[in-house]
């Protein structure tokens, strides 16, 4: 099983803080477009994530994926981590989302991607809420530590029938390698850029589970050097010392450049699917999740 996704936030998330410009979303457009040609090209679909905001203040953008037949899921309004969010806050961000996604593609939302994979053991009401706004398949979960949270307890490497208070939800976690005993993902983000293109290869053939994720800022150059400490807390919620903002700036920066080039290659190879295209009774495994 290779399910390709794509997270679509970036226009939207220059805009809100204030650095959107006509040339920037002019370079995401172009972007865009070759991603859908080249999935064209191979025939075919994926799943794409958008965020609420993208709906209302980029509505051209979510139509011109949908337009290509591939399925639009979603990934919350504001582009807030789950976990850094009450229940109720989680409640309204969700339904603010799938309402603005469904009105304007005109069609029913069923996927979603929390920004950051962050749902976990410290928020697994976030899953009740998806179910009460239609969720039928989530790929939010994480399932090894990481600096956001993560689900190191979870206990699959594959999709599972999730089961919660009486309702029902296929989980897609993303895609783990195991070296040494240490668990590590590898098929996406940064850490598709910092993985030698043999490694996941090796992977993805070895695998009977293979999920790739892609935003349009991995595949892209952007700029080089340390965040300052006013984009690191409004990417991140926190303030961050010199040491954390550094480690993050070479986790955002390492392997972009040639990053579009290498995801083209794993695509060409690569027989993909959406999530949409998956056959819920192909799933046998089912985890309840208790508090």
């Amino acid at each position: 099983m290779n399910i390709l996704t794509f997270d679509i936030e970036e226009w939207a998330i220059a805009k809100s803080r204030g650095y959107g410009s006509a040339a920037l979303y002019q370079k995401y457009d172009r972007c865009l477009k070759q991603i859908l040609d080249k999935l064209d090209e191979r025939s075919i679909k994926a799943t794409f994530f958008c965020l609420g905001m993208m709906a209302e203040d980029f509505p051209e953008v979510v139509k011109i994926i949908s337009g290509r037949e591939h399925e639009i899921g979603c990934h919350s309004y504001k582009h807030l981590w789950a976990n850094k969010m009450t229940e109720p806050e989680f409640r309204e961000d969700t339904r603010l989302a799938v309402t603005a996604l469904e009105q304007c593609i005109g069609e029913k939302v069923l996927s979603y991607r929390a920004p950051a994979f962050s749902i976990g053991e410290s928020n697994l009401w976030a899953f009740d809420v998806l179910a009460e706004n239609g969720i039928t398949r989530d790929a939010s979960v994480f399932p090894a530590p990481r600096d956001f949270g993560g689900f190191p307890s979870f206990g699959y490497d594959g999709p599972v029938i999730l089961e919660r208070n009486g309702w029902r939800m296929v989980e897609f976690p993303v895609s783990m390698a195991s070296v040494f005993g240490r668990r590590f993902a590898y098929s996406g983000g940064g850490y598709f850029r910092l993985m030698p293109e043999s490694f996941i290869k090796y992977e993805q053939k070895n695998s009977g589970y293979f999920m790739c994720y892609f935003h349009l800022n991995d595949i892209l150059p952007g700029p080089r050097g340390v965040m300052s400490p006013s984009s690191y807390e409004k990417a991140y919620g926190e303030s961050g010392n010199w040491m954390k903002r550094a480690v993050r700036s070479f986790k955002n920066q390492v392997g972009r450049e040639g990053a579009l080039a290498k995801m083209f290659a794993l695509i060409d190879r690569v027989d993909f699917s959406s999530l949409d295209s998956v056959p819920i009774g192909s799933i046998q495994e089912v985890k309840s999740l208790k508090d």
